[in-house]
């Protein structure tokens, strides 16, 4: 299918790739479908609004950079959108990039799990106050890799 993008401009997907999210994203509700596309640097993800060209967001495996990250979420919705172990689905956070030049940060208390198999996805909010809505990426990077060594 072809999709027209923020990023890329106008493009052919693998009808795979799309994403329909019931409930839409935070902010962004009447939105329902997306695609999932790679960033042109990875680990870096696009999801793509099929309904709105101007709706992209960059999405991070949190655990990435934040190995100790914990998504306490009630089963009731991860059954919403089909998902019944964590091995059949797939966690990102929204990644924000300032314009000013300042850090990259990652939205570690909205995190969006998406059903691999049924294509569905959802996005959730954590009341564990470890987690904010803006995690700096390279400096939790740098914390993680010093705590290794």
């Amino acid at each position: 299918m072809t999709v027209y993008t923020k990023a890329y401009g106008k493009i052919d997907v693998d009808e795979r790739q799309k994403i329909t999210f019931p409930a839409g994203l935070y902010g962004f509700e009447s939105l329902k479908d997306y695609v999932l596309l790679d960033g042109e640097k990875q680990p870096f993800f696009w999801l793509q609004s099929l309904e709105s060209v101007g709706a992209a967001f960059v999405l991070i495996d949190p655990f990435l950079f934040r190995p100790d990250y914990e998504m306490d979420i009630n089963d009731d919705e991860l059954t919403e959108i089909g998902v019944q172990t964590p091995e059949n689905a797939l966690f990102f956070t929204i990644v924000t990039v300032p314009q000013d030049g300042g850090p990259m940060t990652a939205n570690l208390q909205g995190p969006i799990v998406i059903n691999r198999k049924q294509r569905l996805g959802k996005q959730v909010i954590l009341n564990d106050p470890r987690w904010r809505t803006k995690h700096d990426i390279q400096q939790e990077l740098a914390g993680s890799k010093k705590a290794v060594c």
